[in-house]
Protein backbone atom coordinates (compact mmCIF):
# COMPACT_ATOMS: atom_id res chain seq x y z
CA UNK A 1 0.00 0.00 0.00
CA UNK A 2 1.42 3.40 -0.94
CA UNK A 3 1.73 5.91 1.70
CA UNK A 4 -0.21 8.20 -0.39
CA UNK A 5 -3.46 5.91 0.79
CA UNK A 6 -3.67 3.70 3.74
CA UNK A 7 -5.94 0.94 3.87
CA UNK A 8 -9.54 2.79 5.29
CA UNK A 9 -11.11 1.74 8.11
CA UNK A 10 -13.87 -1.06 7.93
CA UNK A 11 -17.23 0.27 9.32
CA UNK A 12 -21.00 -1.20 9.52
CA UNK A 13 -24.57 -0.29 8.21
CA UNK A 14 -26.97 -1.60 9.22
CA UNK A 15 -29.26 -3.25 7.02
CA UNK A 16 -32.34 -5.18 7.17
CA UNK A 17 -30.84 -6.55 10.75
CA UNK A 18 -27.37 -7.42 8.79
CA UNK A 19 -24.16 -5.63 9.13
CA UNK A 20 -23.03 -4.15 5.85
CA UNK A 21 -19.05 -3.65 5.73
CA UNK A 22 -17.88 -0.52 4.15
CA UNK A 23 -15.16 1.68 3.92
CA UNK A 24 -15.07 5.59 2.64
CA UNK A 25 -11.40 7.32 1.30
CA UNK A 26 -10.73 9.99 -0.74
CA UNK A 27 -11.30 13.54 -0.33
CA UNK A 28 -13.35 14.46 -4.09
CA UNK A 29 -15.93 16.72 -3.98
CA UNK A 30 -18.28 14.29 -5.68
CA UNK A 31 -19.27 10.61 -4.12
CA UNK A 32 -18.73 7.50 -5.85
CA UNK A 33 -20.32 4.35 -4.58
CA UNK A 34 -18.29 1.34 -6.37
CA UNK A 35 -21.03 -1.47 -6.73
CA UNK A 36 -19.29 -4.96 -6.74
CA UNK A 37 -19.92 -7.51 -8.95
CA UNK A 38 -20.25 -11.55 -7.94
CA UNK A 39 -17.84 -11.36 -5.40
CA UNK A 40 -16.55 -9.13 -2.95
CA UNK A 41 -14.50 -8.72 0.07
CA UNK A 42 -12.80 -5.30 1.42
CA UNK A 43 -9.58 -6.47 2.69
CA UNK A 44 -9.11 -8.89 -0.25
CA UNK A 45 -9.60 -5.90 -2.87
CA UNK A 46 -6.68 -3.84 -1.28
CA UNK A 47 -4.56 -7.13 -1.03
CA UNK A 48 -4.54 -6.82 -4.67
CA UNK A 49 -2.70 -4.77 -6.74
CA UNK A 50 -4.78 -3.89 -9.56
CA UNK A 51 -7.82 -2.96 -7.26
CA UNK A 52 -5.29 -1.11 -4.94
CA UNK A 53 -4.22 1.09 -7.50
CA UNK A 54 -7.65 1.58 -9.22
CA UNK A 55 -9.21 2.67 -5.86
CA UNK A 56 -6.13 5.01 -5.26
CA UNK A 57 -6.53 6.73 -8.29
CA UNK A 58 -10.27 7.15 -8.09
CA UNK A 59 -9.30 8.66 -4.40
CA UNK A 60 -7.90 11.37 -6.42
CA UNK A 61 -10.98 12.87 -7.49
CA UNK A 62 -14.00 10.80 -5.57
CA UNK A 63 -14.63 10.37 -1.85
CA UNK A 64 -15.04 6.51 -2.45
CA UNK A 65 -17.27 4.38 -0.47
CA UNK A 66 -16.95 0.79 -1.27
CA UNK A 67 -19.08 -2.04 0.68
CA UNK A 68 -19.04 -5.92 0.81
CA UNK A 69 -22.88 -7.53 -0.24
CA UNK A 70 -24.91 -8.74 2.11
CA UNK A 71 -23.55 -12.56 2.69
CA UNK A 72 -19.64 -11.98 1.55
CA UNK A 73 -16.69 -10.80 2.64
CA UNK A 74 -16.81 -8.57 5.98
CA UNK A 75 -20.51 -8.33 5.96
CA UNK A 76 -22.74 -10.84 7.69
CA UNK A 77 -23.82 -14.22 6.38
CA UNK A 78 -27.64 -14.86 5.81
CA UNK A 79 -29.57 -17.70 4.46
CA UNK A 80 -31.17 -17.50 1.33
CA UNK A 81 -30.60 -15.40 -2.13
CA UNK A 82 -30.93 -11.24 -1.77
CA UNK A 83 -33.51 -9.92 -4.23
CA UNK A 84 -32.52 -6.64 -6.45
CA UNK A 85 -34.65 -4.55 -3.81
CA UNK A 86 -32.24 -6.05 -0.93
CA UNK A 87 -29.28 -5.41 -2.35
CA UNK A 88 -30.06 -1.86 -3.21
CA UNK A 89 -31.45 -1.11 0.40
CA UNK A 90 -27.65 -2.41 1.26
CA UNK A 91 -26.66 0.53 -1.14
CA UNK A 92 -28.94 2.86 0.28
CA UNK A 93 -27.99 1.63 4.04
CA UNK A 94 -24.14 2.48 3.26
CA UNK A 95 -24.55 5.78 1.90
CA UNK A 96 -26.74 7.25 4.46
CA UNK A 97 -23.91 5.90 6.95
CA UNK A 98 -21.11 7.66 4.99
CA UNK A 99 -23.53 10.74 4.92
CA UNK A 100 -23.77 10.57 1.12
CA UNK A 101 -26.93 12.36 -0.08
CA UNK A 102 -25.83 11.68 -3.34
CA UNK A 103 -22.86 9.48 -5.98
CA UNK A 104 -22.23 8.18 -8.61
CA UNK A 105 -22.64 4.71 -9.11
CA UNK A 106 -19.73 2.83 -10.87
CA UNK A 107 -21.17 -0.94 -10.83
CA UNK A 108 -19.15 -3.81 -11.24
CA UNK A 109 -20.26 -7.26 -13.28
CA UNK A 110 -23.41 -8.15 -11.40
CA UNK A 111 -23.58 -5.11 -10.34
CA UNK A 112 -24.75 -3.02 -13.19
CA UNK A 113 -27.99 -4.46 -12.70
CA UNK A 114 -28.19 -2.88 -9.27
CA UNK A 115 -26.52 0.19 -10.63
CA UNK A 116 -29.27 0.29 -13.39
Amino acid sequence: MSAELSIPQTQYAESDGLSIAWQAFGNGKQDLVIVPGIVSHLDADWDDPDHAQMRRRLAQSFRVIVFDKRGQGLSDRFDGAPNLEERMDDVRAVMQAAESSRAILFAVSQGGAMAA
